[in-house]
């Protein structure tokens, strides 16, 4: 018997004696269900290309796509999100290849409906910067300005091919006011009431989206803080969520999701409807980086980082690694 009696009485260690009792009161699981797959295809290449900041990432053709998508079904991943590289010849200011019905990420769409059918959750990045020749992710005013308005007629008439293509679930992406409204009003007019709204509803201004510009290609010059939030502020977070869902989204989403996990825990709490986190091309490079230099443990800070996001409120988690994982869990 110790000195001290029977101190301390409360022993929490008591619960992380063995693998088997952490396991049982653990009170955040992951599970496949939880993951969705990014991926990218790219428009006339005949291997899949990797990207250079993201190890393990490819851009890739129309049959490459298909297999990562049967491979992601398999593991028992939830979802897909697409995103369309089209050839550099094909951009434009007013990014017409993303509205294009035979548009690589429209021709992407109806590959992997037909190959999985309705067995994962398609779903498709609602956005121009893949296809403008500035890289913003709207068209532009006379003086170079992104034109919100003018940007929502292209985001209506990109909802509609992309509905056309089957996707079963649009992400408005670009942060334009009033983005989610102008998308749902499109998809009701052509009788599409059955394709989602994942809404892209806390979209920061980040460095960490430094590889996502390789992976698509960006022309982007300049940045997106005119239309992408700050930061530092959070209030405006929870005021874009209330027009969100006012304006119809059946999801949101909060990206990126490591540096954010305070904002993603207040969305979270405020909502009802399903929330959904996206690790970006920034946190996931930084973990594969660090690992090569045999710096950290990869596969356990991978399941650290989607553990965190788990349990900040994500429902549903966006990552590079989600076959990966769900193939481990």
């Amino acid at each position: 018997m110790s000195a001290y009696g029977s101190f301390p009485g409360a022993r929490p260690r008591r619960l992380r004696t063995t693998p088997a009792m952490r396991r049982m009161v653990a009170e955040t699981r992951l599970h496949p269900a939880d993951l969705i797959l990014p991926a990218f295809v790219r428009e006339g290449i005949d291997e899949p290309v990797p990207i250079a900041a993201m190890p393990g990432v490819v851009q890739h053709t129309r049959d490459s796509l298909r297999k990562a998508a049967v491979e992601a079904r398999e593991a028992g991943v939830a979802g897909i999100m697409l995103f369309g590289v089209p050839e550099a010849g094909k951009k434009d200011a007013a990014g017409t290849a993303g509205t294009d019905p035979d548009g690589i990420l429209q021709v992407a769409i109806r590959d992997i409906r037909a190959e999985v059918g309705d067995d994962l959750v398609i779903m498709s990045d609602l956005c121009l910067d893949e296809y403008t020749d500035h890289g913003h992710c709207g068209v532009l005013d006379a003086e170079g300005r992104v034109d919100n308005d003018a940007t929502l007629e292209r985001y209506a008439e990109m909802a509609r091919v992309q509905a056309d293509a089957g996707v079963h679930v649009v992400g408005p992406s670009g942060m334009m006011d009033g983005q989610v409204g102008v998308v749902r009003e499109a998809l009701d007019a052509i009788g599409r009431q059955d394709v989602s709204i994942l809404a892209y509803t806390v979209k920061y201004s980040s460095a960490f989206f430094g590889p996502f510009r390789e992976a698509v290609g960006s022309s982007l010059r300049g940045d997106r803080k005119t239309y992408q939030q700050d930061p530092a502020n959070v209030r405006e977070s929870l005021r874009e969520l209330a027009l969100d869902l006012d304006e119809g989204a059946d999801m949101v989403m909060v990206k990126p999701a490591g540096p954010y996990l305070d904002v993603l825990a207040k969305v979270a709490e405020a909502v009802d409807v399903p929330v959904a986190a996206y690790q970006i091309s920034g946190e996931y490079a930084m973990v594969e980086a660090a690992a090569e230099k045999g710096w950290i443990d990869r596969d356990q800070a991978i399941l650290e980082a989607l553990t965190g996001i788990r349990r900040a409120g994500a429902q549903m988690i966006l990552t590079y690694w989600a076959t990966e994982v769900a193939r481990t869990l």
